[in-house]
């Protein structure tokens, strides 16, 4: 073999180095994408476990939905150091005796149990009483009306005039139809075994088509009330709005709510956002506050104040803890146990004092520290995954909305009371399954809407709805 040449050995080197070049700068490419990737999937990772942790305490997922591995109870309201049970000044409801009983039935002794002796000539010493309510058998009371027609001496022929809503030669009255209502949508029955029900308690028979009808007519003549009853939400300070999922026809709709402490206003759309919003009424021209949670299309609507939900916080920041708690690096959760102590801390002092708002100092030195654990839950080091990490930027941008409870005493620190306003639509669903038509579904909404709101005015359901179906439907008025 012939020795090579300097020049040569030079050449091969160059060529050498060239080739080792290139393959560190593929190797480094190499080593960039699979750093990349990796990158990515611990996020997913990261994503795949927190969506596995996600139950009832720690999100919005429902109860229901949490199945056997159900977590264990656990509270974040602080104990109240109360005994259980009705606390003093409850009212209790008991079965008291009346004055005047339906019938009276004396049990006089048989005879002297020593002597033997006849007593019925002795002196009366004393009388226990003991009543007994129970329901007589129901029977369905029929009244006929007959018109009567005659001919007059002139020949002219007159007929009498049929009470108002009497048309048909037999019909069902006001207060049977209201109880056909009532156990329908009121206790959620279905058509089948409402009518099965009502044709065994009376004895007179229902089918479904006579549910179906009496629910329509009752739906139908809703139409002034529901009218009413948005121009009052639109012209309240303070309105809780809420939205659930309602199954119709095969498809998912949606139950969007708006409620305060006097009325109720449940609407059914096939959209979740700013179309059925619109569709609704009440956002469009409201200019109070609106307690919703952080469900984006709420926030378009600019003319009204917003107030986010502390309950939906309170299980966004459970679920961090939930999460990076085992975690070696502590500013992954401990920042979300700080922000959680605060607000509550927050809440129990403005239910201290409901009438006024939270005094500034204490308002200031909770929100210092709730500034102070979003700049751990920012911080490079956090480790934060991404969703967590969007909890702590909108929790940094909008917490004079979480916290305008503190400062407006009329502001509820939770949305619960718009969460229980569509509670009934899942105990439907539970009940007697979905929504077979929309119509089916906004005649829901009508009816649930009016009997919520009689609710809270303290009308006795059956009261309401044989006002309703008397057609003369309960309205509230106006201010």
């Amino acid at each position: 073999m012939e020795e090579m040449t300097a020049a040569e050995l030079i050449a091969m080197v160059i060529a050498l180095q060239s080739e080792l070049k290139e393959m560190r700068s593929a190797y480094d490419l190499r080593i960039a994408e699979l750093e990349t990737e990796n990158k990515a999937l611990k996020i997913r990772v990261n994503e795949l476990e927190t969506q596995l942790r996600a139950n009832s305490r720690n999100s919005s997922k429902p109860p229901s939905s949490d199945g056997l591995g159900k977590p264990p109870p656990r509270s974040l309201r602080r104990p109240s150091h109360r005994k259980p049970g009705g606390q003093p000044g409850h009212e209790g409801t008991t079965l008291d005796q009346v004055a005047d009983p339906d019938q009276i039935i004396r049990h006089e002794p048989a005879g002297c149990g020593r002597c033997g002796s006849d007593l019925a000539d002795a002196e009366q010493v004393g009388c226990s009483r003991r009543q007994v309510f129970d329901i007589p058998p129901i029977t369905v009371r029929v009244v006929e009306h007959q018109v009567i027609t005659r001919r007059c001496a002139c020949g002219r022929i007159c007929k009498g005039d049929p009470p108002a809503g009497v048309l048909a030669a037999t019909q069902y009255g006001p207060k049977a139809l209201a109880i056909i209502v009532y156990l329908f949508m009121g206790q959620f029955l279905s058509k089948k075994r409402t009518a099965i029900a009502l044709s065994e308690l009376f004895g007179t028979p229902v089918s479904t088509g006579t549910v179906a009808t009496a629910t329509a007519r009752a739906a139908a003549d809703l139409d002034q009330f529901i009218s009413q009853v948005t121009a009052q939400l639109i012209a309240s300070p303070v309105v809780n709005f809420d939205e659930t999922g309602l199954r119709c026809a095969g498809r998912n709709g949606w139950l969007h709510s708006a409620s305060t402490t006097n009325f109720s206003l449940l609407f059914f759309h096939r959209r979740r956002g700013v179309e059925a919003m619109n569709a609704m009424g009440v956002l469009p021209g409201f200019t109070g506050t609106a307690v919703h949670d952080a469900w984006a299309p709420y926030d378009t609507y600019t003319t009204a104040g917003h107030a986010l939900c502390g309950a939906h916080l309170l299980r966004e920041l459970q679920a961090v803890t939930d999460h990076h708690q085992t975690t070696p690096n502590p500013n992954a959760w401990c920042w979300a146990d700080q922000v959680t102590r605060a607000l509550l801390a927050l809440h129990h002092a403005a239910a201290a004092d409901p009438e006024h708002p939270v005094a500034d100092d204490t308002i200031a030195e909770h929100t210092t520290l709730i500034r102070h654990a979003l700049l751990a839950a920012t911080h490079p080091d956090g480790a934060l995954g991404r969703k967590h990490r969007a909890l702590a930027r909108r929790l940094n941008r909008r917490l004079d909305d979480y916290l305008k409870f503190a400062y407006q005493p009329a502001v509820p620190f939770t949305n619960n009371a718009a969460e229980q306003e569509i509670r009934m639509a899942k105990i439907r669903q539970k009940i007697s399954g979905t929504m077979r038509t929309n119509t089916g579904a906004e005649h829901f909404a009508k009816i649930r809407s009016y009997l919520q709101t009689t609710n809270k005015h303290h009308l006795p359901a059956i009261d309401a709805l044989t006002m309703l179906t008397s057609r003369n439907a309960w309205l509230p008025g106006y201010p």
